[in-house]
């Protein structure tokens, strides 16, 4: 069974007008996926209403869609024969000059897609890869767009040159468009070889940086969460500091890291990623894996999810399946609800019955920041014994360590010098035994 709609959607047109497909496997257990798989079997409906805010973000507008239900996409064309051809006569009447799949095409099914219906096709992935190649801007984050973009064009590449192969006339025989795709090859494998040895280059100047602040005892609090869930604006709320926040997806692609004090006074380190997707390529998780890399150093993950959007499960549950591929899944985490300020009454009733414990916020308005700080210094806190220290006056050394790697609660001057209240960390404590005066937890 197909669906198809030859709706404009959007406002004004936008450059290009694309006609989005999907296939919903008409299986039983479709949308039952437990665990982070469950992030994968979302209904089609749903998959392609993101698919189209990925489609508007690029700035094109949306013309149509059509959902075929089958067992499994066609191994040659992904939609069914006959629903192809319904395809390009319905992408036809509406204006569209692009198909956009909802799930990633081998060479085959797009090349067979674009020959049928005589349109372009564009599969998810490379919808993904487009946006983030347009919206990367440090030199680090360009590098790993295009470490992402020619691991997928590489095996597309192969694919065309099998057709190309064929003007050659003869199994030894090597054609003109078979050396071209040759040569094509060979300089995509010397790009990716020479972006994978400069990225790398990078990740170690990035360990360095990591180290000087694990020398420093500063702990580190990740923001992760799905593509425009405002984890740049809730930075920016926390820290005080400007970060770049937008409205559409995928708007931060580059790290970002900002100071942050605790209520106690504490200092950490406040990242924040780029934000995760539904079925997000695996050339972009690879690439990427570097930046990634803060989210595996950090003490404390705070999820940051969008309370007003739809499909909350099903995006939890893609953020935990990249976390998962990356083996972010020792650190604490601390589930966020965002944008309180849009939500009802039984909106909020809803998920603090389905997600105890939970905080509810607004980056916005400043709802819930006063409690969602003191969770963060709560956590940041556990394992931390409260001492009280006896500093000989002379030792001013000590109490600038202390503020430095510690939770300084108090400062007293007293005759014999300075009393001083702290939570610390065991090897901190071992270092000033001589300075204890008592144990207090």
């Amino acid at each position: 069974m197909a669906q198809a709609s030859g709706r404009v959607d959007g406002g004004e047109q936008m450059g290009r007008r694309a006609f989005l497909i999907a296939v919903e496997a008409s299986s039983p257990e479709r949308g039952r996926g437990t665990g982070p798989d469950r992030a994968q079997t979302v209904p089609a409906a749903e998959s392609l209403v993101e698919l189209g805010e990925l489609v508007r973000s690029r700035g094109y507008l949306v013309v149509g869609q059509m959902v075929q239900s089958r067992p499994q996409p066609d191994a040659r064309t992904y939609l069914g024969k006959g629903k192809v051809a319904e395809l390009g006569r319905a992408a036809q009447e509406a204006g569209a000059d692009l198909v956009v799949c909802d799930d990633e095409l081998t060479p085959v099914q797009a090349r067979n897609l674009e020959r049928e219906t005589g349109l372009e096709v564009l599969d998810r992935t490379g919808l993904i890869l487009e946006i983030f190649a347009e919206r990367a801007h440090t030199r680090e984050g360009k590098l790993q767009v295009e470490l992402a973009r020619l691991q997928y064009l590489l095996p597309r590449l192969t694919g065309r040159g099998t057709e190309l192969s064929r003007l050659g006339g003869g199994i030894a025989t090597r054609g003109p468009g078979e050396q071209q795709m040759e040569i094509e090859r060979r300089h995509l494998v010397r790009r990716i070889r020479e972006l994978q040895q400069r990225i790398e280059e990078m990740k170690e100047r990035r360990r360095l940086m990591r180290q000087r602040r694990t020398r420093r005892r500063v702990p580190v609090v990740a923001l992760v969460g799905y593509t425009n869930a405002g984890k740049s604006t809730l930075m920016e709320a926390l820290t005080g500091s400007a970060a770049y926040a937008d409205e559409r997806v995928f708007a931060t692609l580059d790290p970002q890291a900002r100071a942050f004090r605790t209520p106690s006074g504490r200092t950490a380190v406040l990242t924040d990623t780029v934000g995760f997707v539904r079925k997000l390529p695996h050339q972009l998780v690879a690439a990427f894996r570097a930046t990634l890399e803060e989210v595996l150093q950090a003490q404390l993950l705070v999820h940051v999810v969008d309370g007003a959007a739809p499909g909350i499960e099903s995006r939890i549950a893609a953020v935990e399946s990249v976390l998962a591929r990356i083996g972010a899944t020792s650190a604490d985490v601390l589930l966020v609800f965002n944008k309180a300020d849009l939500l009802g009454e039984r909106e909020r009733a809803a998920l603090a019955h389905e997600f105890p414990g939970a905080l509810l916020i607004s980056a916005r308005t400043g709802e819930g920041l006063a409690a969602l700080r003191a969770e963060i210094d709560r956590s940041l806190a556990e394992g931390l014994r409260l001492v009280r220290f006896l500093l000989p006056p002379e030792r001013g050394d000590l109490l600038h360590e202390l503020h430095q790697k510690a939770v300084v609660l108090a400062v007293r001057p007293v005759t014999r010098g300075m009393r001083v209240e702290a939570r610390v960390g065991e090897e901190l404590l071992g270092r000033l035994r001589p300075f204890v005066e008592r144990e207090m937890e």
